[in-house]
């Protein structure tokens, strides 16, 4: 069993039958060759296996049946037909609440919790008073947790999650409801797990967070998987499902060809559809969607007058240009740039709607051309630049209209007097004090 997977998931569905009205369920009873009901599968024929010590991130939009997928992971919910696997002990944050008992304190949940994964009494009385203390709720621990915020609900519940040793540790989007700083324990305490080897299965909408902590990604969409595998691979799948359309594809529909970066005639002229795969700093391995509108088919990066650099100097100011076609008339353009590192945490993003400034609509036929200029305070190293055109929608949002994402790749130079992210320019300064005898100051304050 040492090189057995973690978990192993074999068509696995869950079926959820819908009375129409409330009697119907006792007719159903009463009559068992007639059908009263409708079925709606939350899942359906679900196949994946996940290795010990991996992280994965499962991805789709609501409704789609990915909480209904961890619940039956974690024996909260039996599925109606399939197979689950799992080799050692599990632990689980699902929705709200879930595995408390309202009417019981703090402290007896604790304990219940801990019973039913298999920890002994004197084990997590051991505990008791680093999950108290993790989750900080001192003051309250014996009071019924039906009177605890959600805040507090959410700390409890992963305070004991993270504690009872889980081999398998299940979370379900629960951590957005907590505050900020506790996120923030809660990931560092996600990175100390995934040091000890713990596998860890989360769901998010956080697409960035995927790509950044998991090895591995899961899409699902109506109850069924999409894809599974490389995390930025199906990041992207899904983003594209999101936006329905590949501007590739409705390049075609335009009669431009989305993958030549040479001349082609067009309305019986010839026109150059995209220059930017001529660049030297120009990501293959981007990823691109919208609902194709408009297109960005060239670009241009300068720094201290050297055109596309090679290496962008620290603290020196980068202009970047985008040259925009429209084939559609678009009204309330937006016109944005997002610097992430290479592992996809975002450094800087901003748009024109963000700062405020003031876009004229596009007709179809034209083009423009947007400037954006900042200065580099950034670590040394590798980031990728995410150009993007959208527009803006009273009911749906930002529709993006045409988005390059990891588009351009830059390298800063490293100074190698820092660390981190932001370069601060800071200086500093030491003032050697004489002995705490010495001064004249010594002595108990007053």
């Amino acid at each position: 069993m040492e090189n057995s997977p973690a978990i192993q998931i074999s068509d696995l569905s869950k079926c959820y039958q819908i009375y129409g009205k409330p009697h119907h369920r006792l007719l159903q009873a009463i009559f068992r060759n007639r059908r009263y009901y409708k079925e709606f599968w939350a899942t359906r024929d679900i196949s994946f296996t996940v290795e010990k010590g991996t992280t994965v991130g499962i991805v789709g939009q609501n409704g789609s049946g990915k909480s209904t997928l961890l619940q039956m992971i974690a024996g909260t919910l039996t599925p109606t037909s399939g197979q689950i696997i799992t080799n050692g002990r599990v632990a689980a944050l699902l929705e709200l609440g879930a595995g408390f008992n309202p009417e019981f304190t703090g402290r007896e949940n604790i304990f219940m919790n801990a019973a039913i994964v298999g920890i002994s009494r004197a084990e997590i009385e051991e505990l008791y008073d680093t999950i108290v203390s993790f989750a900080e709720i001192q003051d309250f621990i014996d009071k019924p947790v039906k009177t605890y915020s959600s805040g507090m609900y959410v700390r409890l519940a992963f305070a004991i999650a993270i504690h009872v040793s889980p081999d398998i540790l299940i979370v379900d989007e629960a951590l957005a409801v907590g505050d900020v700083r506790f996120q923030s324990k809660c990931f560092q305490k996600f990175k100390e797990l995934q040091k000890e080897g713990v596998t860890i299965l989360f769901v998010t909408h956080s697409t960035e967070m995927v790509v950044k902590h998991c090895q591995k990604a899961i899409f699902i969409n109506d109850g069924a998987m999409v894809d599974q595998g490389d995390p930025k691979r199906i990041v992207h799948k899904y983003l594209d499902f999101i936006f329905s359309k590949n501007p590739e594809q409705q390049a075609k529909q335009h009669g431009t060809n989305g993958d030549s970066s040479t001349e082609s005639d067009m309305d019986g002229g010839s026109v150059l559809v995209d220059r930017c795969t001529l660049r030297n700093s120009y990501n293959p391995g981007e990823y691109r969607w919208g609902d194709g509108r408009a297109r960005i088919v060239d670009y241009r990066i300068t720094c201290n007058n050297d055109a596309y650099p090679i290496v962008i100097p620290q603290f020196a100011t980068v202009q970047i240009e985008m040259d925009v076609d429209f084939y559609e008339d678009v009204e309330d353009l937006i016109y944005g740039l997002t610097i992430k590192t290479v592992d996809g945490t975002t450094v800087y993003g901003s748009n024109t709607r963000d700062k405020e400034i003031a876009v004229s609509n596009a007709q179809a036929g034209t083009s423009a051309i947007a400037r954006f200029s900042f200065t580099a305070n950034i670590i040394g190293g590798d980031y990728f630049i995410s150009l993007g055109v959208a527009c803006k929608d009273e009911i749906k949002g930002n529709i993006p209209v045409d988005r390059r994402y990891d588009f351009i790749h830059i390298k800063v130079e490293d100074a190698q007097d820092s660390f981190g992210v932001a370069a601060l320019d800071m200086d500093i300064d030491i003032s050697q004090r004489d002995a705490p005898e010495n001064r004249p100051d010594k002595g108990s304050p007053s």
